[in-house]
């Protein structure tokens, strides 16, 4: 007897088990669903760093609420008794050269440059959205026209539109905006217009025009939020940028006047001393580095959980 034919012979009927199937197995999912929002935040908790930024902007932000009572101190009253005390157990960050307690000031600063960072971003996103979509969308002479008043916004100084903003409407914390956000939506148009001319020619899209849908509809419930990942990550890039913007103009006398205090305008009164007190500056400056740092590592988790490339 052959080999396979021993082998044949050794398989004995016994060796077998008739399958038993489950029909009500066949409606199981072998995995768990999830959506796109779901597994982008999944992998976004997976970055360390960015958790931290997040954890840090929660802090400033209830610092910034709750800091002041804390210390017991406001911020603009004046006590030439304890001026320029280093940080002490009284006062934590210690005090200016009006005798103002820098810990208060320090922490409602930081609520004026939170604001003004994400109002300032928050602005961006709208008019920038707006802008870009019906752009993109139509594309041909619109696009060329929006596009081409968008460059010439843009070639304008920055520092110049400023100024003449801020000689022309009253100054305050509005106009500080108003002035930050003249041209600063442009960078936001020009990418919600590049995603928005790569899917509007999707079957989704000709799906819902051949529906009846008209073109605002099609914009805003269907090509915008398929953006909504492009235009987080810009806004959260966008925040810092302002917040320094905001620092660096009141560093030059153009930003929050007195008697609001932001960062940036205690790293203007302070830059005089800086010899003598440097504490005065450090603190300040220390917390603007550390904003963002935050926002940017928040930004490029962000990027990353966000980008249809990286999943796995």
């Amino acid at each position: 007897m052959s080999q396979p034919e021993l082998n044949r012979a050794e398989i004995e009927q016994t060796d077998f088990e008739p399958l038993v199937r489950d029909e009500s197995d066949a409606e199981k999912i072998s995995g768990e669903s999830t959506s796109y929002w779901k597994d982008a935040w999944r992998r976004f908790k997976k970055n360390k760093l960015a958790l931290f930024g997040v954890g840090v902007i929660l802090f400033l932000a209830f610092m910034s609420f709750f800091g002041g009572p804390i210390s017991g101190y406001d911020y603009y009253t004046n006590n030439y008794a304890i001026t320029n005390q280093s940080p002490s157990a009284d006062h934590w960050f210690g005090t200016d050269n009006l005798g103002r307690d820098v810990f208060s000031r320090t922490w409602y600063g930081a609520k004026i440059s939170l604001f003004i960072g994400i109002m300032a971003a928050l602005i961006d996103v709208v008019i920038g959205v707006i802008w870009g979509a019906v752009a993109g969308y139509f594309g041909g002479k619109v696009d060329e026209y929006m596009m081409r008043i968008a460059d010439i916004l843009y070639s304008l100084p920055y520092l110049l539109v400023v100024i003449l903003l801020m000689v022309i409407l009253p100054q305050g914390l509005w106009t500080l905006i108003i002035a930050m956000t003249f041209t600063g939506w442009i960078n936001m148009a020009r990418i919600v217009r590049g995603q928005v001319m790569q899917l509007r020619n999707e079957e989704y899209v000709l799906a819902a025009r051949t529906l009846g849908a008209n073109s605002n509809r099609i914009m805003f419930r269907h090509l915008v939020p398929n953006t909504l990942g492009p235009i987080l990550v810009t806004l959260t890039l966008t925040i810092p940028n302002a917040i320094f913007t905001e620092a660096f103009l009141s560093y030059l006398g153009l930003g929050v006047q007195a008697p609001l205090a932001s960062w940036g305008t205690m790293t203007n009164d302070a830059i005089g001393a800086l010899q003598y007190y440097p504490y005065q500056l450090f603190f300040p400056a220390f917390f603007i580095c550390l904003t963002m740092l935050a926002f940017n590592v928040i930004g490029d988790g962000m990027r990353d959980a966000l980008d249809p490339k990286s999943r796995k």
